[in-house]
């Protein structure tokens, strides 16, 4: 009966990167990948000879990190566009010119302050109406002339 082992490959080489026993560790340089999609495939086989694979899809960001405004994916545009293009690492020195995308501030942005701001002034001018039955206690009723306080009744002074 064979060991079980695993053999595991990047994208569509046919190499494998490791063809090892079970269990095992594996280090992946994503130096040596160029920037993009790729995929790691691992095929183990157990100790009946049945084979498993597992195809794991992910992204490769070594160079630096590219932002475009002004063109999104799949969108239909004619005559001139205006695009602003930012590129940036993590090994660059703080700009703070630079740390936040140059980008207008989105509709839906506005429409939501629109909003809160529309229900502080409902909210302030239906609380500052105040019920009829508490206009007279003295939290908020008007003050009393300033008359001199009179002890109650029965008491000596």
């Amino acid at each position: 009966m064979p060991n079980p082992h695993v053999r595991v490959y990047i994208d569509d080489d046919p190499a494998p990167l490791i063809d090892r026993e079970l269990p095992t560790q594996l280090e992946l340089d994503t130096c040596r990948l160029a920037d993009g999609p790729h995929r790691l495939i691992v095929r183990a086989e157990d100790q009946n000879g049945i084979e498993g694979v597992e195809e794991i899809p992910f992204h490769v960001q070594n160079g630096p990190g590219i932002m475009v405004t002004g063109l999104r994916p799949g969108s239909t545009q004619s005559g001139t566009l205006q695009l602003k293009v930012d590129a940036f690492s993590a090994g660059d020195p703080f700009d703070p010119r630079r740390a936040e995308a140059r980008s207008a501030i989105p509709t839906w942005v506005w429409v939501l302050s629109l909003f809160v701001i529309a229900w502080i002034i409902f909210y302030a001018a239906t609380e500052w109406a105040i019920p009829a039955k508490y206009q007279g206690t003295p939290t908020f009723g008007t003050p009393a002339a300033s008359a001199p306080a009179t002890p109650p009744a029965g008491t000596a002074r």
